[in-house]
């Protein structure tokens, strides 16, 4: 993205009159389409995916009402996707009262924002699309959307085009699905997402993207069975998704690219008279961080609530409970912090629950307080049981967490060392730190440069005003295998901590940090990578909000140059040169790779990576924790065989393995 456009100057003032003809009232489905990333977050391709993401949420919540039992999600030949289940089928009575009376109900939830079944009435008892504007907003942003439904012994079509016109009324025809699984009632819903709105990157849609989230409903929802099919050329596959253990089957897979503490995984699910219910997984391994995940309603909160804060409360007490009743915490020792017990662990919790109140259309933050409550009850009385019933695995929890414990306050005397050393030295930031001059973390930037020879062209490309830069030496320390204490003796972890400001670790504080932008600037070869993922890890593990904010981004410098009469011409990567040779098919001059930034003088660096008006800028988001959690793990952990399959599996999207 090209980021802070100049505003154009001479504009014209705006008129003084401001009348009734200056008010715009959009009908139907134009606000969708007026304003797309209301709805889907984005028009890039994490919104391209979220059309997907809506059809079959709505076929999982037949599941989860217990009416579906197999969801097919297929690509089609052409870049379309179809959607199927073999759910109750979605109504075509005709609507019964008001401006859409005598239109089928099918047809008012695929073309009115707010229609659906999951606002009251007995349609859902429980649901994760929530908002109820799931369908229609596909349809609003869709070239081409057709629906078939089997209900009743009949199957029924209707066709929509341009942004969600109808092209007739829904009716009953003879032919059965168009290439789905055979069944007596479901829903088919096949959709071509608008290229006029899906601009920026396309409407081609990701395996690996659309893989990881239908594998993660998969393991929330015991027994369904999801199937995927790609029937795009070359890239013909199919595959099926279906975990009869659920949530313990999530939490091996996730734990598959570590090691664990031990064999088992602990398990237990609850319920109460208001409609609550949990499933919580767990099991330790052998590595320094937590990976506590919590969804509601099968939707994934990253950014944790209360179900979580139920949980983590719980956890605490009952580890610390047994540690003291079996004498494994002697009288004379502190209690057991939160963060010592969670290290290493890898835990599920899922709850679902009538009338679920999410933080915002993303739905990152669960908010209903009585869900604390009743996790936390549930959690104390039956994980103290699971302890109890297993010794041999409860005693290596408290001995992991003493040891996390000595490591904490080995860190915490590092930290103080750090904090000593530079109040003697006088000097508040590292040496190496050429700062900007601003105060204003919301219009600063800090570019983490690799090497000597390109933070010298960096610095003067940079502007001093709001732009820092941090030359860092070398690769950094792989924080994934090192506890924090070993973490803070290294040199360029210390200068980064201490540069960006907030803390590290469990008391890392992004409202302290002195940045809101923390931009890689890496060469373009393997080693520029590595670096890349090394910084990455590092932000993910010890300053995830940093991460959570959108304050990190990766910088794109051009990786080829060529020459255009006496001007160099810049070009990002392959797919600009490709496109760059199609519209210049005469084009004889060659193409100069440029293997680092060293290379390039501070007059072309400053245009093509640092000046705000002209660079693009990658910025890394927190979609999926559980997820982001184990690429991580599988990338930079000690699983050698887990990271070969996972680079050859996933090299076709390699555009998208930025994070």
């Amino acid at each position: 993205m090209t980021d802070n456009a100049a505003t154009p100057s001479g504009s014209p003032m705006p008129t003084s009159n401001y009348t009734a003809k200056d008010i715009q009232v959009l009908e139907g489905l134009d606000p969708v389409r007026k304003r797309p990333g209301m709805y889907i977050g984005s028009t890039g391709l994490s919104g391209l995916h979220h059309l997907i993401w809506e059809v079959v949420d709505n076929s999982v919540d037949e599941a989860m009402a217990g009416f579906c039992t197999r969801i097919g999600v297929t690509i089609l030949p052409d870049g379309a996707c179809r959607v199927d289940d073999d759910g109750r089928g979605m109504p075509v009575d005709p609507y019964p009262s008001g401006e859409h009376k005598g239109k089928s109900a099918a047809e008012v939830v695929l073309t009115v924002l707010h229609a659906g079944g999951k606002f009251g009435g007995e349609g859902y008892k429980v649901s994760g699309g929530l908002h109820g504007v799931g369908v229609s907003v596909v349809n609003a942003l869709s070239r081409r959307l057709l629906v078939e439904i089997d209900k009743d012994g009949r199957h029924y079509r209707q066709e929509y085009a341009n942004g969600g016109s109808p092209q007739g009324p829904l009716a009953p025809v003879d032919a059965g699905v168009d290439g789905g699984f055979p069944r007596t009632s479901g829903t088919s819903v096949t959709f071509w997402p608008d290229p006029t709105i899906f601009v920026a990157e396309g409407t081609e849609f990701v395996t690996r993207t659309v893989l990881e989230r239908l594998q993660t409903i998969a393991f929330l929802n015991r027994g369904l069975e999801i199937v995927f099919r790609d029937e795009r050329a070359e890239r013909e596959q199919e595959v099926t998704f279906r975990y009869d253990g659920g949530i313990v089957d999530f939490v091996r897979h996730l734990n598959a690219s570590k090691e664990a503490l031990f064999a088992k995984v602990a398990y237990f699910d609850d319920f109460d008279d208001q409609g609550q219910t949990l499933d919580i997984a767990m099991q330790w391994n052998t590595g320094y961080y937590e990976g506590i995940h919590g969804y509601a309603n099968g939707i994934s909160t990253t950014e944790g609530g209360m179900h979580v804060e139920g949980f983590r409360a719980a956890l605490t007490s009952v580890v610390n409970k047994y540690a003291r009743a079996k004498n494994l915490l002697k009288e004379r020792d502190d209690n057991l912090l939160g963060e010592d017990i969670r290290e290493g662990i890898t835990a599920i919790v899922s709850v679902k629950l009538r009338e679920p109140q999410f933080e915002g259309q993303t739905k990152a933050k669960l908010g209903n307080v009585p869900m604390r409550s009743f996790v936390q009850k549930a959690t104390n009385e039956r994980l103290a049981e699971w302890l109890e019933e297993n010794p041999s695995e409860a005693t290596r929890i408290v001995k992991k967490a003493q040891a996390a414990a000595q490591a904490r306050v080995a860190a915490k005397n590092a930290r103080n060392a750090i904090r000593r050393k530079t109040a003697l030295s006088g000097a508040g930031m590292p040496d190496k730190l050429k700062d900007c001059q601003s105060n204003n973390p919301g219009e600063s930037e800090l570019f983490i440069v690799e090497g000597d020879s390109a933070g010298g062209s960096a610095l003067n490309a940079r502007d001093p005003r709001t732009q820092a830069m941090l030359p860092i030496r070398g690769k950094i320390l792989n924080v994934e295998r090192s506890r924090l204490d070993k973490m803070l003796k290294n040199n360029e972890i210390q200068a980064l901590i201490t540069a960006i400001g907030g803390g590290v670790g469990e008391e890392f504080d992004v409202t302290k940090a002195r940045y809101h932008k923390v931009i890689a600037l890496c060469d373009a070869d393997v080693d520029g990578s590595h670096i890349r993922t090394l910084l990455l890890t590092f932000f993910y593990r010890q300053m995830r909000g940093l991460v959570e904010s959108g304050f990190v981004y990766i910088a794109q410098p051009p990786l080829f140059s060529t020459v255009v009469g006496k001007q160099k011409v810049y070009l990002k990567d392959d797919a600009a040169k490709n496109l760059f040779l199609q519209q210049n098919p005469k084009h004889a001059a060659e193409f100069n790779r440029l293997k680092g930034l060293g290379e390039m003088d501070w007059q072309e660096l400053k245009p093509t990576t640092m000046d705000p008006s002209t660079r693009t800028l990658l910025q890394v988001t927190l979609e999926e924790a559980a997820l982001a959690d184990e690429i991580t793990s599988i990338l930079m952990g000690d699983d050698v065989e887990s990271r070969k399959q996972f680079i050859t599996t996933n090299a076709r999207d390699v555009r998208n393995l930025d994070f």
